[in-house]
């Protein structure tokens, strides 16, 4: 009987509970149908640049971003107000999420959504769920986004989100009903000609499937207001591999620039996620390159003969981790980035080079896969050992180009063939590399600066155009 009992309270509690949560739903609804689109929660108004805040500010993601702005914009004598105007972000919007759990608890978490600049299009950035995601990461990818798709000469600005917590302890329903929250709270800045949302770290298509879902319960069917969505819901053919052939072109190109022979170099690859994993697998398999060392967030393994990206997958499919790969020796995240190698590519999270560990890197060429790797002090370190680094901006915007595409996709109605997909995609990024040489060049800069320079220059021209 007291079995019984407990059971009649325990549904009883998650009814009451569920019926306050749709209470709540009701009252934001009415709020939001009430205000105007545009008068969004939370703006940031322009007067000064946000403050930072952060308990070790030298590898805090924002003021590294700030820092390349400043040396860009200082180089091409930009005026105090243009610079002022164009680095501050937009808009910033927090919010607070209810999420009914499978046990009946009620859990809230906090959510993000940064707009930086939409100077040169509608605003375009990831949707990141990660336990350590903060305002001040978010502020920095923003920015970055907008750099971006600068220099990769695409109509977009910047923007980036994100949601603080560790996706691997929720369940497939509780992230669909969280996902569906998120996209509910900032339904009122977001759409297919203002903010257009895509995948990022621990999001992928089923997420941008919810979104997209739940967006046009209330606008109608709306497929161009998110990308990295299935082929079978609009999404673009090549999409998945996009960051990561975009890396590979890179690569690429740069060695074409250092006279790096990719039948004979090595290469140690840190991250095994989407980017990682399409980066060393084209590396192998199209390239003929040899990829001597892969990690993911367990570990890594390194093998001096190469590394055969079936049997990695195979083994991380198998265990979740390439951890224990026959023939591998095992090593870690920090040791990886450490080896002797020809090409490092970081395609994990950020501030991996630090100056704590850049005098240790042997890597003759570093490829950034992930956004935001490299703080501004190692920068510096390898810039003075004469360590070329192909920026993050550049490197790997094959994901937010094929994004453009479907995109434009979406608003045709009308797909476009795989083949057409990979050699538009390679032709931005080969033409936004030579752009970002030739301004490194001018300017005798780093290719980083370069880029910075080159995406500077094009946001504050249409910033100024616009009479903003």
């Amino acid at each position: 009987m007291a079995t019984k009992k407990k059971k009649r309270d325990a549904a009883k509690k998650k009814r009451h509970v569920k019926k306050i949560v749709k209470k709540v739903r009701k009252i934001h609804h009415a709020q939001r149908q009430a205000a105007p689109k545009k008068k969004a929660p939370s703006v940031h108004i322009k007067h000064s640049p946000p403050t930072v805040h952060t308990e070790r500010a030298e590898y805090n993601p924002y003021e590294t971003v700030l820092h390349n702005f400043d040396l860009a914009a200082k180089k091409i004598q930009l005026s105090d107000e243009a610079s002022l105007l164009i680095k501050t972000p937009d808009r910033e919007l927090r919010v607070e999420l209810p999420v009914m759990m499978d046990d009946g608890k009620l859990h809230s978490i906090i959510g993000y959504r940064v707009q930086h600049n939409n100077a040169r299009g509608p605003y375009k950035g990831g949707i990141r769920y990660h336990q350590d995601v903060n305002l001040d990461e978010v502020r920095a990818l923003a920015s970055l986004m907008t750099w971006k798709t600068a220099v990769a000469d695409i109509p977009f600005g910047g923007a980036k989100g994100g949601i603080t917590i560790d996706p691997t302890k929720l369940s497939m329903n509780e992230l669909e009903r969280m996902t569906r929250e998120f996209t509910d709270r900032i339904d009122c800045v977001i759409g297919p000609l203002e903010d257009i949302p895509a995948p990022d770290v621990n999001t992928n298509a089923q997420t941008m499937s919810w979104m997209m879902d739940e967006y046009g319960k209330r606008h109608g069917h709306s497929p161009a207001v998110v990308t990295g969505k299935p082929v079978e819901l609009g999404g673009s053919l090549g999409r998945e591999e996009a960051t990561g052939r975009g890396v590979c072109i890179a690569l690429r190109e740069a060695a074409k620039s250092y006279k790096l022979d990719l039948k004979k170099i090595t290469v140690a690859v840190q991250g095994f996620g989407n980017v990682g994993s399409h980066t060393a697998r084209i590396l192998e398999q199209e390239m003929g390159v040899k990829v001597v060392a892969i990690s993911d967030v367990k570990g890594g393994i390194y093998n001096s003969r190469g590394v055969r990206f079936a049997d990695a997958m195979s083994q991380f499919k198998n265990t979740g981790s390439v951890v224990g790969l026959k023939g591998g020796v095992k090593l870690t995240n920090e040791e990886l980035l450490e080896l002797k190698c020809d090409v490092l590519i970081p395609a994990a999270l950020g501030n991996q080079f630090r100056a704590d560990n850049a005098n240790n890197v042997k890597a003759k060429l570093i490829v950034e896969a992930a956004n935001g790797p490299t703080t501004f002090e190692a920068d510096e370190i390898f810039a003075s050992r004469g360590i070329p680094v192909v920026p993050d901006i550049f490197a790997n915007a094959g994901g937010v180009t094929v994004s453009y595409f479907e995109w434009a996709q979406n608003l045709q109605q009308f797909r476009w063939e795989y083949s057409k997909v990979i050699a538009e995609l390679e032709k931005t990024m080969t033409n936004s590399y030579a752009a970002v040489v030739a301004a490194s060049e001018k300017y005798k800069v780093t290719l980083r600066i370069g880029a910075f320079i080159l995406a500077v220059e094009r946001v504050a021209k249409a910033a100024k155009l616009r009479g903003l």
